[in-house]
């Protein structure tokens, strides 16, 4: 009889113990599996049945979590202000589409599910008990914000603008349009199937983040790169001194002949072939220096990194992997396969500002729970030394003399220091669309150390005319607009 107990305790025993493996094993390991499983509405339900944490800007909640005040299981919904203005930051959360950039990449914060919220955080990833929703602090300065949005309105056309603190690599401004309320996406109704169809079906795509998600011919901008590759590989020691640059350039194995918008760029310098955008210069010393020389340059300055984050990902930006001699020579110029986002663009304008030192973008300053306590910071990181401090002092005055003299003069702010370079980037069959208009640029107060704000502006192509379609004319305003407005803040 005791035999037969004991053998069925011990029984039970394993039992017992293999309850509680099976409930550890689910637990640890397949919770995220259930979770997201498909039909599996119960993450929904406990996303929405407390108030969302908010999304600040400059300290102030651009986000809500109103209280639906339905016999829903869903509680609380979402609603935004300023909706158009800051989707390119906030994404949206929808109750039946997900969540998009900050709103998804922070989403376990916002909801309340990270359990760094939690006074014990391992035990509260253990339980999984839930915490008041925290909120996610942004980098972005309002009236940068307001500036660039305002800008790309005044065009009539796409475009996207992308605005750094070049020494840190907090960003100002972000800024896509067409842009697109977050609100209409919120709900769970028939009125956000019909707004979600609507904007899926547009063809301007007024969802797609172009400042992060979209890659563009950067064209002319992408010349910086190429005279910065020249000056510390040493193919150019002074810029002042003439180069060995036919007009028209004959492509290399090729009977194609390439020229230029502009006179003057036969055997120019660097500075003046900077300043007023020659092709052949820069094509010429592209291949005079070899593909491998620009990748590596452009690689320096962030371009062909996948893995780009802030936190939100980013589209790479590349440039060509194996191009022969002519692809090289238009890689160089900004065409061929060069491809950027506006984001890249204004890192590129900020490590030259920053005597050379890319630093990591970022958009968010600090995440925090309900009472204002953080949970964490962004730390300042480097991200790569594209060019020596000398190398990027020569390049400041270059660009500084692309405002003064070149083609930026639209960029120029009084009582302020400011370098830049447009660009005309061609595209479409045999480039007969409407070209993109580009702008970077950096600007610092005049008495300032430091450049206080670095912007790249691209403007796609729209109703207006090729000829009136140009990075000064079109982009250059929308880059002061902006960089006024941060100056005016700091």
């Amino acid at each position: 009889m005791i035999v037969t107990a004991r053998r069925a305790a011990g029984f039970c025993l394993l039992l017992l113990l293999a309850l509680l493996g099976n409930a550890t094993w689910l637990m640890a390991h397949q919770a995220d599996a259930y979770d997201h499983m498909a039909g599996n509405r119960r993450p929904q339900i406990v996303r929405y049945q407390q108030a969302r944490g908010d999304i600040l800007v400059a300290g102030r909640a651009v986000t809500g979590s109103p209280h639906t005040a339905t016999s829903s299981d869903l509680a609380y919904g979402r609603s935004y202000t300023d909706g158009p203005l800051y989707a390119p930051v906030t994404g949206y959360a929808s109750q039946l589409y997900g969540a998009s950039l900050l709103e998804g990449v922070e989403d376990d914060l916002l909801a309340g599910t990270d359990p760094r919220l939690g006074a014990w955080p391992v035990i509260t990833a253990i339980t999984r008990r839930r915490s008041p929703a925290g909120n996610v602090a942004t980098t972005i300065l309002p009236a940068a914000q307001q500036a660039a949005f305002a800008g790309l309105a005044s065009t009539g056309n796409k475009g996207a603008v992308a605005a750094l603190d070049p020494a840190t690599g907090a960003i100002l401004a972000l800024v896509s349009t067409p842009s697109y309320d977050p609100g209409r996406l919120a709900g769970a109704n028939k009125a956000t199937r019909s707004a979600w169809t609507a904007l899926d079906a547009d063809p301007d795509r007024p969802m797609l983040n172009r400042a992060l998600r979209e890659t563009y011919p950067p064209g002319s901008t992408f010349k910086v790169v190429t005279a910065a590759a020249a000056l510390a590989s040493g193919t150019v020691t002074d810029p002042d001194e003439p180069t060995t640059s036919p007009d028209p350039y004959p492509l290399p194995e090729s009977t194609t002949r390439l020229g230029n918008e502009v006179s003057g760029c036969r055997d120019a310098s660097l500075r003046y072939a900077l300043a007023m955008s020659c092709n052949t210069v820069f094509a010429k010393l592209g291949v005079d220096m070899g593909a491998d020389v620009m990748r590596r340059q452009a690689k320096a300055f962030g371009f062909d990194d996948p893995g780009l984050r802030i936190p939100v990902a980013v589209t790479e930006s590349v440039f060509p992997r194996h191009p022969d001699r002519p692809q090289t020579a238009l890689s160089s110029i900004g065409q061929f396969d060069t491809r950027a986002t506006p984001l890249q663009m204004a890192m590129v304008a900020a490590g030259v500002a920053n005597d050379g030192e890319v630093m990591r973008p970022y958009l968010v300053e600090r995440l925090t729970r309900s009472d204002g306590s953080t949970v964490h910071t962004t730390d300042r990181e480097t991200l790569a030394r594209a060019v020596s401090p000398p190398v990027a002092r020569r390049l400041q005055k270059m660009m500084e003399d692309a405002v003064t003299t070149g083609t930026g003069g639209n960029g120029r702010i009084d009582g302020a220091v400011v370098g830049g370079k447009t660009g005309t980037a061609q595209h479409g069959e045999n480039n007969r669309a409407v070209p993109y208009a580009w702008f970077i640029a950096y600007a610092k107060a005049d008495a300032a150390a430091k450049p206080a704000v670095a912007v790249a502006v691209v403007v796609e192509d729209g109703s207006a005319d090729r000829a009136d379609i140009t990075g000064g004319g079109l982009a250059a305003p929308i880059a002061k607009a902006v960089m006024s407005a941060v100056l005016a803040a700091r």
